[in-house]
């Protein structure tokens, strides 16, 4: 039995590391594109269970897949694709609400277990010059929302409620429950 993550995220990659469960990397090819008509909750945990499916894989491996986006004000943010488009969705965020949602499947022998968590936040108004500072930095340009909590958007955020590390892009702790409920074995339960 061996645990597969369906990702290349580099923030994943260190989440998943806190289970101390070795586990291998297999990059899903598939696309990720969202029906904008869908609702944003069950569309990323779609995207999660397609990743997860299509990674290559032995009937007793486990495979963890997950896809997050950002939603402000009924607007799914993904990754940005240019430093222009990165400005914007920052605007939209300053001084307002927002959540994130991490759709996440685990799959072992035939079973898929899929969730989306969500964790609520709010950023305080930002500067155009704070917003153009952080986006010359590099940092939002691979994460969703244009923005990561764990590095210079730690400055924005003046509320968060939910998981923390939901935010930066896996559900560590409903993530245990289900792999404790789905492999205990692997779990060490």
């Amino acid at each position: 039995m061996r645990l597969i993550l369906a990702s290349q995220s580099p923030r994943r990659k260190e989440l998943l590391g806190l289970f101390g469960i070795p586990f291998t990397v297999r990059v899903a090819d598939i696309d990720e594109t969202m029906d904008p008509a869908a609702e944003p909750a069950a569309e990323v945990a779609r995207v999660s269970r397609c990743k997860a499916l299509a990674v290559s894989r032995q009937q007793e491996d486990v495979v963890i897949a997950a896809d997050t986006i950002v939603v402000c004000q009924g607007r799914v943010l993904g990754k940005p694709r240019s430093e222009q488009e990165a400005m914007e969705m920052l605007a939209l965020l300053s001084g307002r609400d927002h959540q994130v949602m991490t759709g996440v499947t685990v799959l072992h022998r035939d079973e898929a277990r899929t969730f989306t968590e969500v964790t609520d936040l709010h950023f305080r108004e930002l500067t155009q010059g704070q917003m153009l500072r952080y986006v010359k930095s590099g940092e939002p340009m691979d994460k969703a929302g244009a923005y990561g909590i764990q590095g210079g958007a730690a400055l924005f955020c003046t509320r968060l409620v939910g998981d923390y590390y939901n935010v930066m892009g896996l559900p560590v702790c409903r993530l245990g429950e289900v792999l404790r409920q789905m492999v205990p074995e692997m779990m060490g339960d």
